[in-house]
């Protein structure tokens, strides 16, 4: 196959010079296996030889130890994850038109969420074929994460495919999560298009009203995947709230909308707390039925045990304790003794919802770990609801890494029932 007059490249046939790129990385004996299931990454200790021209987030060929073709991937030299997942197939161009289809594809299925005035994740990484890319929408901007060599490499076809595929003028960028550093990339923050915002965008979410500070907020500034979860406290609180790891007051403001008597909610960030107390102004909580505390959540949830205070309703929603499987038994205790805690704290006949989100704790680990802190607690309990990310952030059944976030409600029994 003959390139370009004059040698030129084409994105779209792969093609430079008269040759056909042909970077590749051929796996050891039987490690094709979790590709061939549909899973998405490819580890280093799974290569046995990396040929041609490989530079970070070129696109490579991935050949079985026989040479069979297996996928098109994009290729991360310093990440153990070496290479992650584009298409299985091999004639498939990597290039604007791929992009312009995928993100076309992942905002349809959300189509139905997040109006003009609400909050979407719009591309959610692998399970939409986009790994290491996400993409948030509050009303009328988009915050986008680049969080992988792959993406970073495509950036500019990935932006123009936003813009044309959601009308969306304004984009901000926030890739200054912690894994873009384990692909050999710096943070990078600021406007990609239109003017950055000047203060909180305000959504809407279940007729409730939050400011979300998508410059100096917490992932992109919200917690979109906790929606579905914050409406079921929306649903089920009563009495006496605490709501630990409050962040904005999203768990609070649900609280006080089911009619809680009173909501304590705690945070250790001065500017988190800040903008909860503003947006339970938006809504018309304020008074004595509310308190913000800005300390160390488990100090004061043990000066709380130590003082006998007890709850109808305990919220335990707290920061990724496992940021990798090398930190799950760390994360393990960390999650008993908070978990131990907010049991201690609950009066009987109570809720209790308690969330994760460290993908290395797997919702069986979750379970077993909230378990024996019950068993510490010399506390009986009954799994009401098991919970998991909105709809909007869906999980590949090939790829069960994706299932990150995970919760438990639990009501405390009555003694003797």
């Amino acid at each position: 196959m003959l390139g370009p007059p004059g040698g030129a490249y084409c994105e779209r046939h792969g093609i430079h010079r008269g040759k056909r790129v042909r970077a590749r990385l051929r796996l050891k004996p039987g490690k094709e296996r979790s590709l061939l299931r549909g899973h998405p990454w490819i580890f280093s200790g799974a290569i046995a030889k990396e040929e041609g021209s490989l530079t970070p987030g070129a696109t490579v060929e991935v050949l079985s130890d026989s040479g069979q073709f297996l996928a098109q991937a994009a290729f991360s030299p310093e990440s153990q994850i070496r290479a992650r997942l584009w298409t299985v197939e091999r004639e498939l161009p990597i290039d604007s038109h791929f992009f312009l289809g995928r993100i076309m594809r992942a905002v349809a299925l959300r189509r139905e969420l997040g109006g003009a005035r609400g909050a979407v994740r719009l591309v959610h990484s692998e399970a939409d074929g986009l790994p290491g890319l996400i993409v948030d929408r509050y009303a009328d901007l988009l915050v986008v994460q680049f969080l992988s060599q792959g993406v970073e490499h495509h950036r500019a076809s990935i932006l123009a495919a936003l813009a044309q595929a959601t009308g969306v003028a304004r984009l901000y960028e926030r890739s200054d999560a912690d894994v873009r550093t384990l692909e050999g990339l710096l943070p990078m923050t600021g406007a990609l298009a239109g003017a950055p915002p000047e203060g909180p965008i305000e959504i809407e979410e279940h007729g409730l009203l939050y400011g979300v500070d998508v410059i100096h907020g917490q992932k992109t500034g919200f917690f979109i995947d906790q929606r579905t979860n914050r409406n079921r406290v929306a649903q089920l609180a009563f009495g006496d709230v605490l709501n630990c790891f409050c962040y904005t007051g999203g768990f609070s403001l649900a609280a006080l909308r089911a009619g809680a008597r009173s909501v304590t909610s705690i945070d250790s960030s001065a500017d988190a707390l800040a903008l909860a107390e503003a947006n339970a102004a938006r809504n018309g909580f304020s008074g004595q039925q509310t308190s913000w505390l800005g300390e160390d959540v488990f100090l004061a949830l043990r000066r709380f045990r130590d003082q006998g205070r007890q709850f109808d309703v305990v919220i335990l929603d707290p920061p990724k304790f496992a940021p990798t499987a090398s930190h799950v038994e760390k994360a393990a205790r960390a999650y008993k003794d908070i978990n131990l805690l907010g049991l201690k704290l609950l009066r009987p006949g109570g809720l209790l919802f308690t969330y994760s989100c460290s993908g290395g704790i797997s919702p069986d680990l979750f379970q077993k770990i909230v378990a024996g802190a019950a068993q510490d607690a010399h506390v009986a309990a009954h799994v009401l609801e098991r919970h998991g990310a909105s709809s909007d952030h869906p999980v590949l059944l090939s790829f069960p890494e994706g299932e990150y976030l995970k919760g438990l409600v639990l009501r405390r029994l009555v003694s003797g029932s």
